[in-house]
């Protein structure tokens, strides 16, 4: 499979989806896109027809309130018909504004209070250690959401239990909320940060599907500990006026805009929806 392609039609996907649904995060689902692509079609072993098999590789999204864009993926993968995308942001949807794993099949958590799913994925992947299962834990972290003190103890937690079938993949488009995360509280020196919390890292253009590739493929860096992969993303990455730009945190664009988003993301007349 051609995984820069996959990333390009998920990205159209998710932005329709949020757009029809007249609201949610596009440039944090946007920067993850990527990420997602090269895990679902080259990493995980899962399977839609058995999602809840015991063995099958763990996926945790703890930057919740990128959800649609996972919602897009496991529509494509076969985990729910695809036509719940088309609800989203519709009384009775199933496709909330957060994920709910008690309505979305193939979704490993409730996600979307930060600090949260990452150190539910340390309790999975302690769990499989201690029943000596073999399946693998991924989870994804927000770089604002590092902030957290929650996140340093799992971190913590993780790294005194030898965990390393639990890989971290931290979304570093250095920015949260409406601002750049350097004005808000650095993380810098990240990557030391980690280490000294036992963390075996590595950093990687996280836009870059060969290199992700390589390196997913790559884990464990090293026997009894865990890994962490600091991904350089761009936030709102696809939509020309979208990137790097804080305001479009939760905005939503008007119809000229509209227009310059459907030629970036290849989407045809899509913007003729909202004439």
């Amino acid at each position: 499979m051609d995984l820069k392609e996959k990333a390009k039609e998920l990205r159209g996907e998710t932005f329709k989806t949020i757009c029809l649904g007249g609201g949610g995060h596009i440039p944090a689902t946007l920067s993850i896109i990527d990420v997602l692509a090269v895990l679902y079609y080259g990493i995980l072993n899962i399977d839609p027809e058995n999602p809840g098999d015991p063995h099958r590789d763990r996926f945790i999204l703890s930057k919740g309130h990128a959800c649609v864009a996972l919602y897009a993926v496991l529509a494509d993968k076969g985990f729910f018909d695809k036509h719940h995308l088309c609800t989203f942001g519709k009384c009775g949807t199933i496709l909330g504004g957060h994920p709910d794993m008690h309505k979305i099949s193939g979704m490993e958590a409730s996600t979307g209070a930060l600090g949260h799913g990452f150190p539910f994925g340390v309790g999975i992947a302690l769990s499989g250690k201690l029943d000596k299962e073999h399946y693998r834990v991924f989870t994804l972290l927000g770089d604002g959401e590092c902030q957290e003190g929650s996140i340093w103890e799992a971190a913590m937690f993780a790294s005194h239990h030898k965990l390393d079938n639990l890989t971290a993949i931290v979304d570093f488009n250095k920015q949260q909320a409406m601002d750049y995360l350097n004005k808000i509280v650095s993380l810098e020196p990240f990557a030391e940060k980690w280490r000294a919390f036992g963390w075996e890292v590595k950093e990687v253009d996280g836009h870059d599907v060969n290199q992700l590739l390589d390196t997913f493929n790559s884990c464990p860096f090293v026997e009894g500990k865990p890994n962490v992969i600091i991904a350089h993303t761009t936030k709102g990455k696809g939509v020309s006026f979208m990137e790097n730009e804080p305001l479009w945190h939760y905005r939503m664009p008007n119809l000229e805009e509209m227009k310059i988003a459907s030629k970036d993301l290849d989407l045809g007349d899509f913007w003729r929806e909202f004439e």
